[in-house]
């Protein structure tokens, strides 16, 4: 078999060298995209365990504990109406503004996946601390101390 000159087996390695790291870079990026795309559709519950028959879940799977759209001050249930018809909100420019989740207590996602939105609250005259968390995928979170806890919030079909 003929040896080959140094300008072949640089060529070579480069080669090999370039497949490998491909190679790695593929295996790593597989597990790392699964598992946000099977949390982006999830679903915000919206029956009770009352109402099925089964005891509802005290936390959601990154293990943020839930609260009933009914047990939150009505300003949170007129946010969420809101919400839901997209507008129009008392602060533009501001609600459905890019929450950036830089405290990181919300399930990691892409920037841009949560917006915020204002609660308002009654005797203030500036936006306060309230916030309701919208995520891409139909969830919505509460906070009353400007992002420091939140809570899931569980929507009560009527």
């Amino acid at each position: 078999m003929p040896s080959m000159t140094r300008r072949t087996t640089q060529v070579v390695s480069t080669a090999i060298t370039i497949v490998l790291l491909v190679a790695v870079w593929w295996l790593q990026s597989r597990g790392s995209d699964d598992a946000p795309d099977r949390a982006v559709g999830e679903a915000t519950p919206s029956v009770t365990a009352s109402q099925s028959g089964e005891e509802a879940p005290r936390t959601d799977e990154a293990g943020i504990p839930y609260v009933d759209l009914g047990d939150l001050p009505p300003e949170a249930a007129e946010t969420v109406a809101l919400i839901d018809a997209g507008g129009p909100f008392p602060y533009p420019g501001k609600d459905g503004s890019t929450f950036g989740n830089f405290e990181g207590l919300l399930p990691d996602r892409p920037r841009g996946y949560y917006a915020e939105y204002t609660v308002e609250t009654p005797g203030l005259e500036h936006r306060g601390a309230r916030r309701i968390i919208a995520g891409d995928g139909g969830e919505l979170y509460w906070t009353e101390d400007h992002y420091e806890s939140f809570e899931r919030i569980r929507r009560v079909a009527p």
